[in-house]
Parts: C-alpha cells; structure tokens; sequence
C-alpha cells in the first residue's frame, strides 16, 4: 500500500501537533500568534484526553514506532502537566495569603 507511509507521517504529525498545543496551553511554549506565554490549564487538559482517546481508539492500527512516540508523548506532557497544575496552586496560595496579610494590615 503507497500510502501507508503517507499515513505514518500524518499520525505522527498529529500527535506532535497535539502535543506542542498542549505544552502552549500549559505555558511552556510561546503562544505563535501573540508571542506571549499564556496557560489554560483547562484547555491543555482538553488536549491531553484528545491524545488518550487517539492512543486507546488507534491501538493495534499503529506501528511500533507510532506507538511509542504517541506514549512517550503522553508521559511528557501528562508530567508536565501535574507540574504545572501544583506550581498554579502555588500560586494560588501565595495571593491568599498576600491578601490576608494586606487585610490584617488595613484592620491596624
């Protein structure tokens, strides 16, 4: 079949597509179109179950080396999801307390 190479390359494409929205989404990459570093985890975890379901519906119709890229992706990007997921309540906490703290200042 000529075309199963041509197959190979756009599944592959895919998921490296997919996997490079994520890592925007998660603001580990520049966003191309405004230059700027933006994070929403919510749409980078949209994306990560787009890669799940496209591993678990492609199992036995992919090659070797398509299944590994497809889990090796998912591992990266899931890690470094669960990174940034902790770094934001982090965050979170720190302006809770700044506000608290601000607030006590104002009742002296």
């Amino acid at each position: 079949m000529a075309e199963e190479p041509k197959l190979n390359m756009l599944f592959m494409s895919l998921v490296l597509s997919l996997s490079q929205a994520a890592m925007q989404h998660m603001g580990k990459v520049t966003n191309p179109l405004t230059g700027k570093i933006e994070r929403n985890l919510e749409q980078a975890k949209v994306t990560i179950d787009m890669l799940e379901m496209l591993k678990e519906k492609s199992k036995g119709n992919v090659v070797k080396e398509e299944d590994k890229l497809i889990s090796e992706t998912l591992a990266t990007i899931q890690l470094n999801y669960v990174d940034e997921v902790k770094k934001e309540e982090k965050e979170k906490k720190e302006e809770k307390k700044e506000e608290k703290e601000e607030k006590q200042e104002e009742q002296k």
